[in-house]
């Protein structure tokens, strides 16, 4: 790796506010959040306006710089497995016939990435808007720095919490402000994933856990094992009969806020 590039900063962009900490060989330093206010269309660009103001104020010289992005800027599907599909290319090619089935032609163009599986088993796909990626792209570009990785949060939290779930069949639900992404996994491979607004109460997480254990059968004779990831409420985690909450630790500075929670999920 390039000496030039020893500083690795973490931004993660929320669905009202971006945040930035710093990681180094003595651990993860906070170095803040801006919010901002905007309506659907214009979200993404004052999200990427406010990162560059944060980047422009915090980094100095060159830097790597991985970004987590909130599930309300992503899709989701789950893709199933095809014999007829012998290639990348044509994988996408079905991937993106899949969004387009489930979500509508949409004038925006998006990009898509699957989840690596074993033959046989159907593949998490995640779709970002592709304006979103080449702007976040030119910023970090502009300012000398190496974008190293973008990645939905729900992933990252998975990534970090994985041991929890061990070889059991699991529903994980991430309980973002707002919108809550879950993924479903039984007999070793992925059921489900969906991604809705919902309330950010214990009754609103509750219910939809309710209804998602009911379409899926998750109440037979094999129940899956609950968990609830919700880095907002880290004062008042959720308290629901049968869940068990994955919560990431906390330091000193700036507790309040989601955003800085959220970067800690980046092992």
């Amino acid at each position: 790796m390039s000496l030039s590039f020893r500083e690795h900063y973490v931004a993660v962009i929320g669905a009202n506010g971006v945040g930035l900490s710093r990681c180094d060989a003595r651990g993860k330093t906070w170095l803040g959040s801006a919010g901002f206010i905007a309506d659907r269309q214009s979200t993404a660009t004052l999200a990427l306006d406010t990162l560059q103001r944060l980047l422009t104020e915090h980094v100095k010289g060159r830097a790597r710089l991985s970004v987590l992005l909130s599930s309300h800027y992503s899709r989701f599907g789950l893709i199933p497995w095809s014999d007829h599909i012998t290639t990348p290319d044509e994988l996408r090619a079905y991937a993106s016939a899949y969004f387009d089935d489930t979500f509508g032609k949409s004038a925006e163009a998006w990009t898509l990435s699957l989840s690596p599986e074993n033959a046989g088993l159907a593949r998490i796909a995640v779709a970002l808007p592709e304006a979103l990626l080449s702007r976040l792209r030119d910023v970090v570009k502009a300012l000398g720095l190496r974008l190293v990785s973008v990645q939905p949060y729900v992933m990252t939290a998975f990534n970090r919490f994985h041991k929890s779930f061990g070889d059991r069949d699991f529903l994980f639900v991430v309980a973002e402000p707002g919108r809550s992404t879950l993924l479903l996994a039984r007999e070793g491979r992925w059921s489900a994933v969906r991604s809705l607004r919902i309330a950010d109460s214990d009754a609103a997480l509750a219910a939809m856990i309710a209804r998602e254990s009911e379409l899926h059968g998750l109440n037979g004779d094999k129940p899956v094992d609950l968990f609830v990831h919700a880095p907002a409420r880290h004062t008042d985690a959720p308290l629901i009969l049968g869940v068990q909450t994955l919560e990431l630790p906390a330091d000193q500075a700036d507790t309040q806020d989601p955003l800085h929670i959220m970067s800690r999920a980046v092992n």
